[in-house]
């Protein structure tokens, strides 16, 4: 029976799969950030107005 010594370098390659990861996240974090300011949310019409009665006010001191 013979035993095989398991001799990878595994600092370099945890540390490039980390950031082989790091630039998919940012790059699809990006693309999306991308893809939503080329929709186009329509603005409201009108005006937003609302009339607040004098007896909801209290005064702070």
């Amino acid at each position: 029976m013979q035993f095989q010594r398991n001799t990878s370098i595994s600092k370099s390659n945890a540390l490039i799969k980390i950031t082989i990861k790091f630039a998919l996240v940012f790059l699809l974090f990006f693309i999306v950030i991308i893809l939503f300011d080329k929709i186009d949310f329509p603005s409201p019409n009108k005006a937003i107005e609302k009339i607040i009665p004098n007896e909801n006010l209290k005064i702070v001191k």
